[in-house]
């Protein structure tokens, strides 16, 4: 039997939505002078760890949440000083966008580049400071129900289970925790949050979510290449017209620079590796500028939702929310998530507490009212068309309709463009393609996939259960193989994924310890055979400056 504790507010994930919720709620208490129970629960061993962003962040939320953040110390030191925009012809040419051709929302003028993962560990601080209880190592790995059908709450997983599922010493059964309204901040492609979605049918009146793979690492550079606040962002090479998405370069304190490659994950030839896609972009003679004579200090990957506005589910169920990238309310024309998370997350308590304080339950009205009244809603609207631009009409037809519409439009074309079809659903069989011939790694700008995941300080314990779940074990050689030359031995950027010679023949090896939890095999595999629940607690990335 699993001990219980009841909460007024569970929230899970310890993000930017989740924790910006916990203290708006808990701010919101203390003006109504009223008590309140708030816990969140962080399957990572801290806060910050599992947390990966490019990033820049736009301070909107932050300035309404913690007006006296800068002298609060937050961790938001270095501001933006130059915007760059560059198109990679090939693997030696570019072109630089000038300032007045670029979109409108892609100007950062204004925002900070930070480490999201240590803006996180300070919003934890803000939000224990108020009462909040934070749990990091625990995984919710279960969604628990009323017997009407509400949300109960969540419990967390068994510690210490063997990989055949028995006890083993040391062995700690989760615990339930029980709530007035549950709030689901996991992140992109959240198991639980995957769960609530298709339970309560909230993505029926919505197109599908897309996504791409961001992939990254921070380096330290010589200080005379040091630029503090420089921004480079740009397309084209190395994926051309094998796939879109886009490049991002940032230079931020202490001589630290993060470049990142975010590769679409509706591309469609199964044999494009993105891991080998971005070692390749580091060559490019416009990045090596930066990074030659440095240090590759950290490695990580990670999903972003990106069908924005018209991808979002209902965001309200019986008993709780859906916030954050775990709704999908990413701006993909401002290429930012940190803020309009927030906002959902502080929007969704407003509503929460309101509910808390009449004893009445909460209904998508109380919410949606909010949300269609915020400048969240604004701003996710005037970009609904940006990422189906640039599908439906290529890197150039849809540069041109984005600059129209977001600079001469102000985001409200008279039309919404769709993108109807899942991104898994892209992909074509192998026979259509010939394999791609990627470059051995040097070892100074290029890396083998087992040197990253080490700089990603990824850890699970090995003998537990598998938390990479295959719906049917024939599927992976029969079809994937077959048909598609099994892409999860290319789509995975931590070499999760290898097709090995067994005794029966071809088998799938899963080598779950190396796992960054980057969801990118729950989204991609073309037979929608695997996937992703959460492991023991504390395992998994543990990022640093990240």
């Amino acid at each position: 039997m699993r001990e219980s504790m009841e909460f007024d507010v569970v929230i899970v994930g310890a993000g930017p939505s989740g924790l910006a919720s916990a203290c708006r709620l808990m701010q919101l208490a203390q003006e109504a002078e009223k008590e309140l129970s708030v816990c969140v629960v962080e399957k990572g061993a801290e806060v910050g760890a599992h947390i990966l962003s490019g990033a820049i962040v736009e301070p909107r939320a932050l300035d309404e949440l913690f007006p006296n953040w800068k002298e609060d110390n937050a961790p938001l030191t270095c501001g933006v000083t130059q915007d760059q925009v560059m198109i990679l012809r090939d693997e030696e040419k570019s072109i630089s966008l000038p300032h007045f051709a670029i979109p409108k929302p892609m100007h950062n003028d204004g925002n900070y580049i930070v480490s999201l993962g240590n803006v996180c560990r300070w919003l934890a601080r803000k939000a224990e400071a108020m009462g909040v209880e934070i749990f990091p190592g625990f995984s919710a790995s279960e969604v628990l129900y009323h017997e009407d059908g509400t949300v109960k709450g969540i419990a967390t997983g068994d510690m210490g289970v063997d990989k055949s599922g028995q006890p083993k010493a040391g062995f700690m059964m989760g615990m339930e925790l029980h709530a007035k309204y549950t709030l689901f901040s996991e992140g992109v492609r959240g198991h639980l949050g995957k769960q609530i979605i298709e339970h309560f049918e909230l993505n029926k009146a919505c197109d599908p979510q897309h996504y791409g793979l961001g992939i990254k690492e921070q380096w330290e550079i010589p200080a005379e290449k040091h630029t503090p606040g420089l921004v480079v962002h740009g397309s084209g090479w190395p994926l051309g017209s094998e796939a879109s998405g886009g490049f991002f370069l940032y230079h931020g304190d202490n001589n630290q620079v993060s470049v990142g490659l975010i590769v679409d994950l509706n591309y469609r030839n199964p044999y494009l590796n993105p891991y080998e896609e971005f070692q390749r972009l580091k060559h490019h003679p416009d990045i090596a500028a930066h990074l030659e004579g440095g240090k590759r200090l950290a490695y990580g990957a990670r999903a972003i939702s990106k069908g924005g506005l018209n991808s979002l589910p209902s965001m309200v169920f019986p008993g709780g929310m859906l916030i954050g990238c775990n709704a999908g309310t990413l701006n993909v024309a401002k290429i930012k998530g940190t803020h309009t998370a927030m906002k959902s997350g502080m929007l969704a308590a407003e509503a929460v507490f309101d509910a808390c304080l009449s004893g009445q339950a909460m209904t998508e009205a109380d919410f949606n009212d909010r949300f269609k009244a915020s400048w969240l809603y604004d701003e996710l609207y005037r970009s609904r068309n940006f990422g189906p631009a640039l599908h439906k009409f290529g890197l150039w037809g849809g540069g041109s309709f984005n600059y129209l519409e977001q600079n001469v439009l102000g985001g409200n074309a008279p039309i919404t463009l769709r993108d109807r079809e899942y991104d898994h659903a892209k992909l074509q069989p192998a026979e259509k393609y010939e394999p791609i011939e990627y470059p051995k790694p040097d070892g100074v700008l290029s890396f083998d996939k087992n040197s990253s995941v080490f700089m990603s300080n990824t850890n699970h314990e090995e003998d537990q259960p598998c938390h990479l779940k295959l719906t049917d074990s024939d599927i992976a050689i029969k079809t994937n193989l077959s048909i598609f030359a099994e892409p999860a031995q290319r789509y995975c950027p931590a070499g999760v994924y290898e097709v090995v010679d067994g005794e029966q023949g071809k088998q799938l090896q899963i080598n779950a310890q190396n796992c960054l939890h980057c969801k990118t095999c729950d989204i991609k595999d073309p037979s929608q055979n695997i996937t992703w629940v959460s492991p023991e607690g504390g395992g998994g990335p543990s990022y640093q400056n990240m």
